[in-house]
């Protein structure tokens, strides 16, 4: 049985590691070989999304690329540690998406330091969708002050033409209804005219 700080040393270093710090740990039995190999693929994905084979190969002490895909399968992405993409053609694993290790010592400060950075990206990028909404909420009270403009406008000459027609149409019922206007004179045009006969 492993005391606690045995069992820190072994999670905190990779499996390739391992035979440099025989003297100081206990031997492993397979089913801690296999969660050391299954940290150090978690290691590796920490810094770098795109894994070579030969590096991983190299890191867990794989002879082939079948065992090392066997294991990234079974191992790994069917444990639901890594999620990624096994590229045969460019020899290498595309990390989509790998768990979280527990921080190892000298970790703390660079991880603050991730923090606080992506603390200062988010004010940024907060302080910019706000003067984007603002913007947007400008133009649409002079979108919607420019349509009412327009709509009083219409009414306007809608108002303007309506009063002209009917000005116009009085004016000719004026005429019309006039003795002698132009239904009178139509008239006239429409009797026959009499002949004037000839004084003998």
């Amino acid at each position: 049985m492993f005391s606690i700080q045995e069992n820190l040393k072994i999670i905190c270093i990779k499996y390739v590691s391992l035979p440099c710090n025989c003297s100081s740990l206990p031997q492993l039995v397979p089913d801690q070989v296999l969660k050391l190999k299954q940290l150090t693929v978690l290691t590796l994905a920490e810094t770098n999304k795109v894994l070579p084979y030969d590096e991983l190969m190299m890191e867990l002490d794989v002879m082939n690329v079948r065992e090392l895909e066997d294991f990234l399968i079974n191992e790994c992405m069917y444990a639901g540690i890594v999620r990624g993409k096994l590229d045969q053609l460019r020899r290498c694993f595309e990390i989509q998406f790998a768990a979280g290790r527990d921080l190892r010592p000298g970790q703390l400060g660079s991880m603050i330091q991730t923090l606080s950075n992506w603390l200062g990206s988010s004010d940024n990028l907060l302080v910019s969708i706000q003067e984007k909404i603002k913007w947007a909420d400008t133009m649409s009270e002079l979108d919607k002050k420019h349509r009412k403009e327009v709509e009083a406008r219409v009414e306007e000459v809608k108002k303007s033409v309506s009063v002209k027609a009917e000005v116009e149409f009085r004016g000719l019922e004026d005429i019309y209804s006039e003795p002698g206007g132009v239904m009178d004179y139509e008239e006239d045009r429409s009797r026959p005219k009499r002949r004037r006969h000839p004084r003998s």
